[in-house]
């Protein structure tokens, strides 16, 4: 009997030790994958998807060439401001002083829709835009885990609505305003700013009666598509894997859903180039990798960021006799040489052309 009890221990002792390690173990890759959002360099064979070698290696870089004197993120001008109930409802916004409306660049974390936090907004883009004299704000919305498709995009909408309500107390110019983000938040950015207007105006709630619209997008790693069949389609590889693991955003459990209509609609309204019309704005796409072929083996990192997702809205925007610029290892963009510079480009200018 006694024997048996210990055994019994021993179980409960390695059963809570494999727990734990796999709860660690999820940590980490969400840790990695927020990582890889903030820093795109860091993966270093561009396969989409962070190593701990990779992301040691890359630190180790860093930490020696960094400045011992070099400047820490500023503090935000208002931090976690509420723009919703939920308590992922809050952004942070940096005013740059000026005697005139400011611009205003809103950044939109990444995360696969399942994590991810506003205060992965990267340091030397944030001095970038204000040297330029726009004001910045960085969002968190709600994930997966909360409940699918459209709450992200939605959220980001309230999220500027509010934003823009605001511009004459925080002195912003509501009529230039720009999106950018990776991955998750390429995507949102990319649906708000084609997306018809949100804008309610026979709305009572002042905020709802915002537009929705903005002034141009930048993306890095970025979905022009969440349809699995457009993926399929544009890869010619027809047996790549269902999106339980890739797009959580539409909460399917059971591989058979995703041949549903409902499911089917969501991922088609999910897809910003299904909002695509003549008169939307700019667009500067960065990619890490280059353009590798792609087949039913290929990691979903690879596939889910590839530039061939940028090279077809590019097309599509060409057509349309719209802007679309991408920059990657197969394709370098010399006229502006970085998002940020499109960005500030596009918001300095009356119409954003």
């Amino acid at each position: 009997m006694f024997t048996k009890h210990i055994l019994f221990f021993l179980f409960l002792a390695s059963f809570s030790f494999q727990v734990s390690y796999a709860q660690n173990q999820v940590s980490d890759e969400e840790r990695l994958a927020a990582s890889l959002e903030r820093f795109p360099a860091s993966d270093a064979n561009k396969e989409g998807e962070l190593t701990r070698e990779e992301w040691r290696n890359f630190n180790n870089q860093r930490r020696a060439q960094q400045e011992p004197q070099q400047a820490k993120k500023p503090a935000p001008t208002h931090a976690d401001v509420t723009y919703g109930p939920h308590e992922r409802h809050v952004f942070d916004i940096w005013l740059t002083p000026s005697d005139k409306p400011t611009p205003l660049v809103i950044y939109i974390h990444g995360g696969g829709f399942r994590n991810g936090n506003k205060n992965t907004i990267a340091e030397d883009s944030l001095k970038q835009f204000q040297d330029a004299g726009l004001s910045v704000a960085a969002i968190h919305y709600r994930l997966s885990g909360t409940g699918p498709y459209p709450i992200m995009m939605e959220d980001a909408a309230r999220c500027l609505q509010t934003i823009r309500s605001r511009a004459d107390e925080w002195n912003l110019d509501s009529d230039k305003v720009a999106c950018y983000g990776g991955s998750a938040g390429a995507g949102i950015s990319l649906w708000l700013g084609f997306h018809e207007d949100l804008a309610n105006p026979d709305s009572s709630d002042p905020i709802a009666r915002q537009s929705t619209r903005i002034t141009a997008v930048a993306t890095r790693n970025g979905q022009s598509t969440y349809d699995l069949r457009t993926y399929r389609k544009w890869f010619e590889a027809p047996e790549l894997p269902n999106g339980e693991a890739h797009f959580p955003m539409f909460g399917v459990t059971d591989s058979s859903e995703w041949d549903s209509d409902h499911i089917q609609s969501l991922m088609e309204d999910a897809s910003p180039i299904t909002h695509l019309t003549n008169d939307d704005i700019p667009v500067y796409m960065t990619y890490t990798r280059d353009n590798v072929p792609v087949d039913k083996n290929t990691p979903a990192g690879t596939w889910v960021h590839h530039v061939l997702l940028g090279i077809k809205l590019q097309h599509a925007m060409k057509t349309l006799d719209l802007e679309c610029r991408i920059n990657s290892p197969d394709y370098p963009e010399t006229r502006y040489g970085s998002f940020e510079n499109f960005l500030i480009a596009k918001l300095k200018t009356s119409h954003g052309k």
